[in-house]
């Protein structure tokens, strides 16, 4: 990976950490995949290694994981699921070539078709979706607590409790200024 853009944030769920490489959408938007080279490098840190990527693949990039936002935000809130994000996903989904395989050591890993295309990647993220949307999976959908970022994330925590998208990131930040408020008033309550 290349150390003049902004690290992934990379997360359990797929399609989730797939809509966190746009981040701090409340605030100074930080993108993680501003080229297509970038698309690459994160579908690889993600078990779905591509060859290459284009510009106009890029854009079908960033469409899913718009649609998966929405829709996921949507889900989150309990509101009906926008229709246009709906059909971005299954759209995504069935024009891949992707076949989910069984490695020797009982995990499942994906194969991408012959050409190892974007869109064969893009179909394994929209088929995550899909699993998570229709409430497929062990967990919640729910909306990260910092007023900057609120990323939409899946809570697989037993409580499902869970309020920040990454506690390394968001949590940290809110516990440092909540820390950093409560210093301020301690301070000037002793002077």
């Amino acid at each position: 990976m290349r150390a003049d853009f902004p690290d992934f944030r990379l997360g359990k769920v797929l399609a989730t950490s797939f809509t966190g490489t746009l981040s701090e959408r409340h605030g100074d938007a930080v993108e993680r995949i501003p080229t297509p080279h970038r698309l690459v490098d994160w579908l690889a840190v993600n078990g779905l290694a591509v060859d290459s990527c284009t510009p106009a693949q890029l854009d079908l990039a960033r469409e899913l994981r718009e649609s998966i936002h929405a829709a996921a935000t949507a889900a989150a809130i309990q509101d009906a699921l926008p229709a246009s994000a709906v059909q971005v996903i299954n759209d995504r989904s069935v024009q891949g070539r992707a076949a989910a395989i069984l490695t020797p050591g009982g995990e499942r890993r994906w194969r991408l078709g012959s050409a190892s295309r974007v869109e064969d990647a893009l179909s394994v993220i929209a088929a995550d979706a899909v699993g998570i949307l229709a409430g497929e999976r062990d967990g919640k959908l729910a909306l990260c607590a910092s007023p900057t970022c609120q990323a939409a994330f899946f809570d697989t925590s037993q409580s499902r409790t869970r309020k920040w998208c990454d506690m390394n990131t968001c949590g940290n930040r809110q516990k440092k200024a909540r820390f950093n408020a409560n210093h301020r008033k301690n301070t000037r309550s002793a002077e």
